[in-house]
């Protein structure tokens, strides 16, 4: 029976990508015996070894990218889940399957799920919450996601030459990193949603500096 899991890593940050993976295998078995679980509760270097691990056992994996801009451009017209569902069915379209287990980030599953299977001309898909923690495909699909975004934002480090932090609003490195770079030039920096929230207030915040400046 050929199963695949899917999830993903960045969906919550103002800085940098989103990445959905997927893990396509006939016997989840072998990802028992790696130890997959949910990508957060790994340190690093045990995502990056089971990262290797994952590659080498599965049938086939897959990783889909998405921008900051992309994203900010897409939810001028359509939810983040509903961005997140659509980058689901691309990563397990790839190859048939007999059931896909996908994590949820929509409060009914069966909505998400029902959604997702129409789209992908009615194979069987189970979502749920926390999917990481049931199912082994998802759980080696959320550390293919997390360990691609992870090098992705190390890309972006060498970019700005300076540490960027994990991208997320409590990460006040990331929050100095942005703040500076708005004071500075008056704009977010590349690769920022500038549709989240805080970063609408840190825009907001400079701009209502400049006016009292003027």
């Amino acid at each position: 029976m050929m199963m695949c899991g899917v999830d993903e890593a960045g969906r919550g940050p103002m800085f940098g990508p989103l990445v959905v993976g997927a893990v396509y295998c006939e016997d989840d078995s072998v990802l028992k015996e790696i130890g997959v679980k949910d990508s957060k509760k790994l340190t690093p270097s045990a995502r990056d070894r089971m990262y290797d691990q994952i590659a080498d056992a599965a049938t086939l994996w897959v990783t889909v990218p998405i921008s900051a801009e992309e994203i900010d451009e897409q939810m001028k017209s359509q939810s983040l889940n509903m961005i997140e569902l659509a980058l689901f069915v691309d990563a397990v379209g790839r190859m048939p399957t007999d059931v896909i287990y996908a994590d949820c980030p929509d409060v009914d599953t069966d909505r998400f799920a029902g959604i997702m299977s129409a789209r992908l001309e009615g194979r069987k898909v189970v979502a749920a919450h926390k999917a990481d923690a049931l199912y082994p495909t998802v759980s080696a699909a959320s550390i293919m996601a997390k360990v691609t975004r992870d090098r992705m934002l190390d890309d972006l480090r060498k970019e700005f030459s300076c540490d960027i932090g994990s991208g997320y609003p409590s990460d006040e490195v990331t929050r100095s990193f942005i703040e500076k770079w708005i004071k500075d030039n008056g704009c977010a920096p590349p690769h920022t949603r500038k549709s989240w929230e805080p970063v609408k207030k840190m825009i907001s915040a400079r701009r209502m500096t400049s006016l009292d400046d003027w």
